[in-house]
């Protein structure tokens, strides 16, 4: 009797429990490929039984990433919680270790966070703003109290870049003993929060040339897909939208690309040629043997790419299961050996670093470039370039 009764009965921690299963199939498979009966097979139970505890799918989603949320502002109360200790450096050591081990506990969270945040209501999406703004505003005037001369933008800015380096751990699959994980974070934070922003609106940069006659319809289709991508996300927009802002019907869109998705994976591989045609000037105009030379001009070049024509924008922020299964094996092998470049170049010129401590600071770079670049409240700032590189240089340690 005892046996049946404790087969019957209900987890105390089912919500919990349904939420962990929802985070990783939504990882694994995005928030489009995710149905409610896959999550109600996942968990053991019956769709009905599901809607016990949730809405519905969305429900979910927004449950996942707010109760992560949640997390970040207790970890940021903990460490801030008596005001004569935010002058204290190990409180902010304190904030940023808690953060680091959060992130590296969780990175489905962060994952969802980066790209399936944009699937929920209006209500919890305004919500997620408000709270994370006004926790990025309570480390950023702790950082004033150690950094006075820093404006209240600039501490903003370095506070985003923070969060980045946090972030960065759902963009890719490298892990470490948690702690070691947790003290490299760390230690990338505090580059972070250390630098010392350029003045002035940096060199002017050439205007790019002109295109000689009139681009071809593939092209016109692909330029407009990648500005439609970057400004609504993948799932929003459909060939009738490439169609018409490129001039033609909807349907005519399909003489070109079989589907949204291959015109996706187009965008991702004239990402990549760009990336790589621009790595490649980089590294050919550094001095033989000065690999501290090759990664600032690398990161210099990633920069100037990534603020240039939207490809690479949409390349990075769009989930890869939005991608055919048979163009996935290519693009992942063009953003790996991109990747690679910079991990070699890393270990040489801080040959104390493991291979794999060397592609998380990578990942840690290139995702702060990535994202403030995506963020409004910082994006429109006139010396982006210089700053972004400046921080880029910090967290790889060769500024």
């Amino acid at each position: 009797m005892s046996d049946d009764s404790s087969r019957n009965r209900r987890p105390r921690d089912r919500k919990a429990q349904l939420a962990a299963v929802a985070s990783e199939l939504f990882r694994q498979r995005g928030y489009h490929g995710v149905g409610i009966n896959d999550l109600a097979a996942a968990a053991g139970i019956t769709g009905p039984a599901l809607y016990r505890h949730f809405a519905d799918k969305q429900a979910i989603l927004a449950h996942v990433l707010l109760t992560g949320l949640r997390d970040m502002e207790l970890a940021t109360e903990a460490a801030l919680d008596d005001e004569r200790r935010t002058e204290s450096y190990e409180s902010i050591r304190e904030l940023l270790t808690g953060l680091a081990a959060r992130s590296v506990e969780r990175r489905d969270v962060a994952a969802l966070w980066r790209w399936e945040g944009r699937h929920l209501d209006a209500e919890s999406q305004q919500q997620i703003r408000r709270r994370s703004t006004a926790m990025l505003a309570a480390w950023a005037r702790v950082l004033q109290r150690k950094r006075p001369e820093l404006s209240d933008d600039d501490a903003e800015l370095l506070c985003w870049a923070t969060l980045s380096v946090f972030g960065s751990v759902s963009v890719h699959r490298t892990t470490l003993p948690k702690r070691r994980f947790t003290d490299l974070l760390t230690s990338l934070a505090l580059r972070v929060l250390h630098v010392e922003l350029p003045e002035g609106d940096g060199p002017s940069e050439p205007p790019p040339p002109r295109a000689l006659g009139t681009p071809s319809r593939r092209e016109q289709l692909l330029t407009e897909a990648a500005e439609l991508f970057r400004k609504r996300g993948f799932a929003a927009v459909s060939m009738e939208d490439i169609g018409k802002a490129a001039g033609i019907a909807g349907p005519s869109v399909y003489r070109h690309f079989p589907s949204k998705a291959a015109l996706l994976a187009a965008i991702g591989r004239r990402a990549g040629d760009r990336l790589m045609v621009a790595a490649d000037h980089a590294l050919r105009a550094s001095a033989p043997a000065d690999e501290r030379e090759a990664l600032r001009r690398l990161a210099a070049s990633y920069v100037q790419t990534l603020t240039g024509p939207p490809e690479l924008l949409v390349a990075f922020s769009v989930d890869h299961v939005h991608i055919d299964e048979r163009d996935r094996p290519e693009l992942l092998r063009i953003q790996r050996d991109y990747v690679d470049q910079w991990v070699r170049l890393l270990e040489a010129a801080q040959p104390d670093l493991e291979t794999r401590e060397a592609k998380i600071t990578v990942h840690a770079a290139l995702t702060i470039a990535n994202d403030l670049t995506r963020t409004r409240r910082v994006a429109s700032r006139p010396n982006l370039v210089e700053e972004l590189t400046t921080l880029l240089h910090a967290v790889l340690g060769i500024d």
